[in-house]
């Protein structure tokens, strides 16, 4: 039957037409999505329309206004019908009696009605005082009646919108707000709320409430479809539980699913994630919108007087290369070209999270749009920016939901695609595997003190259930998948079999602490032999409590941590034999040995900046090699002070530490006297490497004391004051048990920032040490270093001494 003849019946048949007429039209298989709801809206309008002429024959003045869901004729089939009965106030008894004409029979339906009589200042004063009155009201349609009296309304409420907009959206967006406390994120919910949980269909009709202001608008890109996805649900929901609800209960997704074609209910709920998701990024791009917009109306005027009406230009402040922040966003510098540079996106992102601020939609869509794919294996820097952005605690969760909101992620790392809003229907996870595995990086970077390779927990943290998207034993297929990204993101042979370790046993200790005999030596060896090696379980033991932290509050107790620290120790007593003697020192290169003499004939440092380079990275031999990093190498006659006056020279000319190496260098027979040797590797922060002549002339005065780095340093960092972003976990110095047989072996986990190792190395000066070596290597946002000290004669320290130069240098590094 056409939805013509439906109305038809529902014209000729009266209230019982009516709902003959919709029943049929629910009953329409072929029928569903938008079409059944315009349909069902039409079929509503015809009958409402015919209650409103019979009784209004000679009243004049008077119309009848769809609001809401309603009047977007978006009718699902247990939906309210949202009504306003608009008049004049000419005569209001008249007025009263047609109201009881058409509320009655709606009533006698069984329907529900949201109903209200009113003039149109009333509607006007109403919506001034109650928000959802006014939302309503920016979606009315004429229904019957005068169309003038609707026209005006409309028009006058519109402009009261527009007008009040500074006012009225953030008390929007703080109900919004307090909804989603309340009722949770719709994406990640086993039994979601599609209307009222944030991502849901109260937040898509918000939206289209801020693109009415004219303020600020939505990104459009896939929000329609979002919604319409939504409200497919929605109608499935209640013409499989015959009631108006909009909670998606887990009784009855499977009924849903089938209701909708779709193979299971995990399908359905991926899809209403996906849809959630859409949703709530676009609603945390547009208020942030409306907040730069407000802000700025509210600075503009002031800052005109002060300018003389001169327009201001917004401040870009360099973040990284290509990377600027502007207007409290991470943007892209203007020449900054993503088709030539395929690191953009992820250094674009470290730098945001770093920063605590969020990426630009315009940044984002435009690396989205034009950027090359990373070559494989990827290049270092690559690495070092997901390391980065990983490490960067509770700031890392928006930044990567805007890459993965415009598809840079699945890009970059496509086994993403198979866990990417995947629930998981266990009640003691709280969020899907996607977000699950960004919260367990979130959760690792506050461990990443306690850990030899930061690097490798986050990654591991990153893809320790990533074969959650693939049938059979999800750790099995994990290690599989593991082995192929980490060879893929650049990590060497060994690396890889320590991450595809980690990821076949990410459940081995909590699983054997919880469920085994710890007495039992058989149980302990077991362990052991799965782990390896002392660095793997150190890695393994962090993962361990940022999985369960992540997964929920009832997967980490007190009680299960003392459990599997309890087990580690035992596994490590049965390792400790396996651990590997104190390196012997290679041996120099002949670059080396030249500068080491020429040091010393000079009695002054020399020094050789060598660029490092890669194969081109779209492989073609004819191309340009890229550059890898500039490596340094420093040789000095030995004294005092070497490390912290190398590392303040590189700070002052803002250059990056990756790695470094410090040593004694042996010189030829025949030659007197004693070289310290440091290799590094560096890269500037942004823009061109310094001239290696100015770099020596700058070393020279600080040897000779006519260069104050730390006045230098100091004047820069209160010139340009830090930004507020990542809380970085403390720094953690210790003293390793019995790393050496030669010298005391201080370590040092912190955050990297400009001059770190400039204040380490002088607070190693200021406690009397001598430094036999140095280790030092940036993962990341984190650097973690190891010197080999002795006392003054040559001696390792005592067991007390070496506590109080660990504890004075971790003192320094906190303050």
């Amino acid at each position: 039957m056409t939805s013509t003849n439906v109305r038809k019946d529902a014209e000729d048949s009266g209230p019982s037409g009516y709902a003959a007429a919709r029943l049929r039209l629910l009953q329409e298989g072929a029928r569903s999505g938008p079409p059944r709801r315009s349909a069902l809206a039409e079929l509503t309008d015809d009958w409402l329309s015919g209650l409103f002429t019979a009784g209004a024959e000679k009243l004049r003045g008077v119309s009848l206004i769809a609001v809401g869901g309603y009047g977007r004729a978006e009718l699902s089939p247990r939906s309210d019908l949202d009504l306003v009965l608009l008049h004049d106030g000419s005569d209001s008894d008249a007025v009263a009696a047609l109201a009881d004409r058409i509320w009655y029979p709606v009533w006698d339906l069984g329907l529900a009605l949201d109903h209200s009589v009113r003039t149109p200042a009333e509607a006007r004063k109403t919506a001034a005082e109650d928000l959802k009155v006014q939302l309503g009201l920016l979606d009315a349609r004429h229904l019957a009646g005068d169309l003038g009296l609707t026209a005006g309304l409309r028009t006058a409420v519109l402009a009261d919108w527009r007008n009040q907009a500074p006012k009225r959206l953030p008390e929007l967006q703080e109900l919004c707000a307090e909804r989603a406390e309340r009722q949770g994120e719709l994406q990640y919910l086993l039994e979601p709320d599609l209307k009222e949980a944030r991502g849901g269909l109260r937040d898509a009709t918000a939206l289209r409430a801020v693109a009415a202001s004219w303020l600020a608008d939505a990104p459009r890109e896939g929000l329609d479809d979002a919604r319409r996805r939504l409200l497919d649900v929605r109608d499935a929901l209640h013409l499989a539980t015959g009631r108006a609800t909009d909670r998606l209960a887990l009784q009855e997704q499977d009924q849903v699913a089938a209701e909708l074609g779709l193979l299971d209910a995990d399908t359905l709920l991926r899809q209403v994630y996906e849809a959630a998701r859409v949703i709530s990024y676009a609603s945390d791009v547009t208020w942030r919108e409306v907040g730069r917009v407000l802000r700025s109306r509210a600075v503009r005027p002031r800052l005109r007087a002060m300018l003389g009406g001169g327009k201001q230009v917004a401040e870009r402040s360099p973040l990284a290369e290509g990377v600027v922040e502007q207007d409290g966003e991470v943007v892209l510098a203007r020449a900054a070209r993503p088709d030539r540079d395929p690191v953009l996106p992820l250094r674009a992102a470290a730098a945001a999270a770093q920063a605590g601020l969020p990426l630009s939609l315009h940044a984002v869509r435009r690396m989205a749009a034009g950027v090359r794919p990373l070559p494989t294996p990827w290049p270092a820097e690559a690495r070092e920016q997901l390391v980065t952005l990983l490490g960067s605690g509770q700031p890392t969760i928006d930044v990567w939901e805007a890459l993965e909101a415009e598809g840079l992620i699945t890009r970059m790392l496509p086994d993403w695609e198979r866990v990417r809003c995947r629930p998981q229907r266990n009640a003691v996870h709280i969020w899907t595997v996607d977000r699950h595995l960004i919260e367990t990086a979130v959760r690792a970077s506050e461990f990443t003190r306690r850990v030899h390779r930061p690097d490798l927990l986050l990654v591991a943290a990153l893809l320790h259930d990533i074969g959650k998207g693939w049938p059979g034993d999800h750790s099995v297929a994990g290690e599989i998948i593991a082995r192929d990204v980490a060879a893929r993101i650049g990590f060497d042979r060994d690396d890889v079999a320590v991450l595809a370790t980690l990821v076949r046993h990410h459940l081995l200790l909590v699983d054997t602490a919880t469920r085994r005999d710890l007495e039992d030596p058989a149980t302990v060896r077991s362990v052991a032999e799965a782990v390896g090696s002392q660095g793997t379980l150190e890695l393994l033991h962090a993962l361990t409590e940022a999985d369960a932290l992540a997964t929920g509050p009832a997967a980490w107790s007190s009680w299960r941590g003392s459990l599997v620290a309890d087990l580690v120790k035992r596994v490590a007593a049965v390792l400790a034999g396996d651990a590997p003697d104190e390196p012997e020192a290679a041996a120099p290169t002949a670059e080396q040995e030249r500068l080491a003499i020429e040091a010393v004939a000079t009695g002054g440092p020399v020094l050789s900046l060598r660029a490092q380079t890669e194969p081109p990275l779209d492989a073609q031999p004819s191309g340009d090699p890229e550059p890898l990093g500039v490596e340094l190498v420093i040789a000095v006659p030995d004294q005092p002070g070497v490390l912290p006056a190398v590392a303040g020279v590189l700070a002052v000319h803002r250059l990056t530490v990756r790695t470094a190496e410090l040593s004694a260098q042996d010189l030829p027979d025949g030659v007197d006297g004693s070289v310290l040797l440091l290799n590094w590797r560096v890269a500037a922060q942004y823009g061109s490497l310094p001239q290696a002549a100015r770099l020596r002339a700058d070393l020279v005065r600080v040897l000779d004391g006519s260069l104050d780095v730390a006045g230098r340093l100091a004047e820069r960092d209160a010139a340009y004051p830090r930004r507020r972003g990542v809380v970085a976990p403390p720094a953690r110095v210790t003293v390793a048990p019995a790393a050496s047989r030669h010298a005391t072996v201080i370590e040092v986990r912190a955050q990297d920032a400009p001059g770190l190792l400039f204040r380490i190395g002088r607070a190693l000066e200021d406690a009397g040490v001598r430094m036999r070596s140095a280790h030092v290597s940036t993962l990341g946002a984190n650097a973690v270093d190891a010197f080999y000290v002795t006392d003054g004669k040559g001696a390792p320290l005592g067991a007390g001494e070496a506590a109080a130069v660990a504890r004075k240098l971790e003192e320094t590094l906190r303050a």
